[in-house]
């Protein structure tokens, strides 16, 4: 019989507060959103109001968005390098400290930390938003092209609404009958829903939308182009040879399909304007507000070579804690009709919603303040490269130099950069397009980005009837300095859409 025991170990771990949670999901959040995720807190939070300063604290103000990157090291913006558990706590022991809190001192700046995103100096530079339906709403639109009952109206848009992002469809027939009966009461057969998925589903717009698979979402694609020579290839390339073309082996499906090479050529060229996921067309509208929306601007002017930073203002409040809740918290103190365990329930809910718009507001400014730091950072490793626009000099570079650069730690500055986009006077990057492997150039570390580059390149001035090969390329590469691998260049050609050599002619 195995005896209980008692007996003490001691380990070592680490925690994040509730602060820090803030903290870093508020990085992940791009500037376009936050206004949203901003008036949530407004809804969830009561002690959380919107700043109302009169016209002589707006001149107060100054510009904290707005520097010159002219010099080799990046100017201080007035932040140290503190990590993110370095933010203070605020706690309310007693009820005497909680009514300091709530005095009536108007130099109390507990009651007015905010988040400065404007001064009157500012120059106003509007950034272009995109506004666009939804991928849901318009395919639910183009269902007023078909003639159907009400029931199967409903039914077709609950179908549309099992459809991701992607264009594909993720419940089959039964799934979505036993959906339709048990959360709307309508009772469809699988057939029926079949019927729908193939009349009316796989017949709008994109094409390929509402398949199961990748197979399937091909062959709707085919479905709906010219009939020649070509397209039959293609479609019996899809459909009888789907696991070889998955896998590129090109031979084996020109054996099976019995075609010459020059059929074979067109019937690939056809093929790969096809679309993997037809969705994407649609909802990287959306997702490209961020595109267009960047969290950071970077001027630079060519004659004084100067280069300036900047955060689009967009419609972020400045935001305080609510000076009502002082009055609130008073008259829960000199209530008498209520017990003293109900008292402390009140005040302790007051400070808790009070706590909670300063580390919100806080965590606000702290965001701003640490995704200018990181991308300062960036633009100084990548300088050469935000004053002329040439990709090749984009140094190596990863997530670790960044982090140590900032003063903090890796996955911080992988949420920062996630979702975040620049925009330069040669385009809109994402932060990530900065971040590349190091390889070796004659003894020099060089970024994989100027190879990638050099193979683009190379690639696009070839002479189209005799295109070069991977070996070729991997010569050109070494006649420039750069020994790398042959399954290198040919990784590097795959991750830039490039085919085969034989497939480009």
């Amino acid at each position: 019989m195995a005896t209980l025991k008692q007996e003490q170990n001691l380990k070592l771990g680490q925690k994040l507060s509730p602060k820090q949670i803030l903290f870093t999901r508020l990085l992940e959040v791009p500037s376009f959103q936050l206004e949203q995720r901003i008036q949530q807190e407004l809804v969830d939070n009561p002690a959380l109001e919107i700043a109302d300063y009169d016209e002589d604290d707006k001149n107060d103000k100054k510009n904290e968005k707005e520097y010159d990157l002219t010099s080799d090291t990046p100017p201080d913006n007035g932040q140290d390098t503190e990590q993110e558990n370095d933010i203070p706590e605020y706690e309310y022991e007693t009820e005497n400290e909680m009514m300091d809190f709530f005095s009536d001192d108007e130099d109390n700046d507990a009651l007015y930390r905010h988040i400065s995103n404007y001064s009157p100096d500012d120059e106003e530079r509007e950034m272009p938003i995109v506004s666009n339906d939804s991928f849901l709403e318009t395919m639910k639109r183009q269902l007023g092209m078909f003639q159907f009952n009400e029931e199967d109206h409903q039914t077709a848009e609950y179908i549309l609404g099992n459809i991701d992002e992607s264009g594909y469809l993720q419940r089959n027939a039964k799934e979505i009958s036993n959906d339709l009966l048990f959360n709307m009461n309508i009772r469809v057969t699988p057939e029926k829903i079949e019927q729908i998925i193939q009349q009316i589903i796989h017949r709008i717009e994109p094409a390929g939308v509402g398949a199961t698979n990748l197979q399937e979402c091909l062959l709707l694609q085919l479905e709906r182009m010219p009939k020649n020579p070509t397209t039959a290839l293609a479609t019996g390339i899809i459909a009888k040879t789907f696991p070889e073309f998955t896998n590129k082996n090109y031979d084996k499906i020109r054996t099976k399909m019995r075609c010459s090479d020059e059929d074979f050529r067109k019937a690939m060229a056809l093929l790969v304007k096809l679309d993997p996921k037809p969705g994407y067309t649609n909802n990287d509208i959306e997702r490209e507000a961020a595109y267009i929306s960047p969290d950071f601007v970077v001027y630079y002017d060519d004659k004084t070579g100067h280069l300036e930073l900047s955060m689009p203002k967009y419609n972020i409040p400045e935001l305080c804690v609510r000076k009502a809740y002082r009055n609130l918290f008073e008259e829960i103190r000199e209530k008498k009709n209520i017990s003293k365990n109900e008292r402390k329930i009140a005040m302790d809910f007051v400070r808790q919603k009070v706590t909670a718009a300063e580390w919100f507001i806080e965590s606000l400014n702290q965001r701003e303040n640490t995704l200018f730091r990181t991308m300062e950072s960036i633009i100084d490793y990548q300088r050469t490269f935000f004053q002329t626009g040439d990709e090749t000099t984009i140094k190596p570079m990863i997530l670790k130099n960044i982090a140590k650069k900032i003063g903090m730690n890796i996955s911080t500055v992988s949420r920062i950069t996630s979702s975040k986009y620049v925009l330069t006077p040669y385009g809109m990057y994402p932060l990530k397009f900065f971040f590349s492997e190091s390889m070796e150039k004659e003894g020099e570390e060089v970024s994989s980005r100027e190879i990638k580059k050099i193979i683009q390149d190379t690639i696009q001035e070839e002479d189209k009837n005799k295109p070069l090969t991977d070996d070729e390329l991997r010569n050109i590469l070494k006649k420039k300095g750069y020994n790398i691998a042959r399954r290198t260049v040919a990784k590097y050609r795959e991750q830039m859409g490039f085919m085969p050599s034989r497939m480009r002619k």
